[in-house]
This record gives structure tokens, C-alpha cells and sequence, in this order.
């Protein structure tokens, strides 16, 4: 069984969304550690609920990012992590840890790439008057959210609509999203080839 280790900087409720699914024995890997560059993250406290091996980090004990990284990397190693899960991590990860697991480390962004990448996707969208919506799955490169794609998803927008709306909607669909792709890796489903990331039987 694929053994996953979550980043997460906030709230965690894709963390919570993974752990519902590992739960239901819908994810054929296990959570095995959750890390957070912030000692108040409320994933850690989900983490720490179920009993799974959590950290705090603190950024401010290096001094830059890439020794930040160069440690977060020697304990995913420690733990012989399969894969990376990005979860609300607000740090962007040096070329250094990406090198480190190539085409382990997926993402979450909320916008249909590569359209509105980078920080509040939603809001780019929304305020560019799109139709429609979404968001992304993809495997973390060393650009900004441009990684190949795993799996997509879109909900239109409805006309006269808030933001706050949207979001709830966006972010229902993603943790509805990220276990199956998660689940895809753990059962090695996914094969790259070049930019394009292919789903296998």
C-alpha cells in the first residue's frame, strides 16, 4: 500500500476530504504523516484526531527556503513517503524538493488550468466573466501550476451568482476530485508522457 504524506498550511478540509475517502476504503494508500509550516493549522489537529503522525515546521528555524526544504525532504524520505499530497500548502517548493520526487507530488488548484493559475484562481476567473469553472489536478513541476494534468472538472457559473457561492461549489468539487486522483496513483493508474498524463487499466 502507497504510503502518502499531506502538506498543509490551513484549514485542511481536502485533508478531511482524504481522510473520509482513505476511510471508505475508497483510496488504495494510507495517510501516513501530515506536515504544516504553521503551528495553529487545523489540519494538524485532523490529523492528530485519527491518530496519524503530524509535524510542525517552522519555517522561521531556517534560513531560506531551500534548507526548509532540504529537511521537509529528509523526513518524507525517512518516512519512505510515495507520494506528496499538496493540501492548502501556501510555501512555493523549490526546484531542490521537486527534483527530489519526480511525478510524486500533486496538486490542487482551483481553476481549470492552465487557465487563472497562481493564488486565487477563483477570483481570476470570476472576475474574468468565464462561463464556466472549475478545477485541477496536476502533478507539481518546478513552474507555477503548470504540471501535467491528472483529472479536471467544471461546473458552470450561475448567472448573477456570488463568489462565496462559487467557491463552496469549486471546493465541494475538489474534495469530491483529489481522493480519486490520489486513489489513481496509489493503484498506479497514471503514466506521463511528456505533458500529457494518461489514465491506464
Amino acid at each position: 500500500m502507497k504510503r502518502v504524506a499531506v502538506l498543509a498550511s490551513g484549514f485542511g478540509s481536502n485533508l478531511e476530504a482524504i481522510l473520509e475517502a482513505q476511510s471508505r476504503a475508497e483510496i488504495q494508500g494510507k495517510v501516513v504523516l501530515v506536515i504544516s509550516d504553521r503551528r495553529d493549522a487545523k489540519a494538524l489537529e485532523r490529523a492528530e484526531k485519527r491518530g496519524i503522525k503530524n509535524l510542525f515546521i517552522d519555517p522561521r528555524n531556517y534560513d531560506d527556503r531551500e534548507n526548509y526544504d532540504l529537511a521537509l525532504a529528509e523526513i518524507l524520505k525517512s518516512e519512505e513517503v510515495d507520494l506528496v499530497v499538496l493540501a492548502g500548502f501556501m510555501r512555493l517548493l523549490t526546484p531542490y524538493f521537486i527534483k527530489s520526487f519526480p511525478l510524486k507530488i500533486i496538486n490542487i488548484h482551483p481553476s481549470l488550468l492552465p487557465s487563472f493559475p497562481g493564488t486565487d484562481g477563483i477570483e481570476q476567473a470570476y472576475a474574468h466573466g468565464v462561463k464556466v469553472s472549475g478545477c485541477t489536478v496536476h502533478f507539481v513541476d518546478e513552474g507555477l501550476d503548470s504540471g501535467p494534468i491528472i483529472l479536471q472538472e467544471s461546473v458552470p457559473l450561475i448567472q448573477e451568482e456570488s463568489i462565496e457561492t462559487l467557491k463552496q461549489r469549486i471546493q465541494a468539487l475538489e474534495h469530491r476530485l483529489y481522493p480519486i486522483a490520489i486513489d489513481l496513483f496509489c493503484r498506479e493508474k497514471l503514466q506521463v508522457n511528456g505533458r500529457r498524463c494518461y489514465i491506464v487499466e
